[in-house]
């Protein structure tokens, strides 16, 4: 399945990537550039949209972890949405939920 990381949205105040498809370590690299080039740009808050996303791993949810110490330091705020019942299930048993603000 192909994967799709993208800027979905942006405001003054925050800038959404969407995940599609399949994002796993194989797409790290593009995955932290899209967020942190975008970021760097202007200090926003973040929204991670995962309305299609299939899969995730945990190379990508150790990404999600490190934009949330990178946003929390710079009193931002992060907020993952959209999650489907089976990724929002991983993101409570890896405590994510603990971490990031999902809606």
């Amino acid at each position: 399945m192909q994967h799709k990381i993208s800027i979905a949205s942006e405001t003054d105040n925050n800038f959404t990537v969407a995940l599609s498809g399949e994002v796993d370590a194989s797409v790290y690299d593009e995955f932290d550039a899209a967020v942190f080039s975008r970021y760097e740009a202007a200090k926003r808050d973040v929204t991670i949209d995962c309305a299609d996303l299939n899969f995730i791993d945990s190379t990508i949810l150790g990404g999600i972890v490190k934009v949330y110490k990178r946003l929390h330091a710079d009193g931002k705020r992060l907020v993952v949405k959209n999650l489907s019942p089976r990724i929002r299930k991983l993101f409570e048993i890896c405590a994510l939920d603990k971490l990031v603000e999902l809606q």
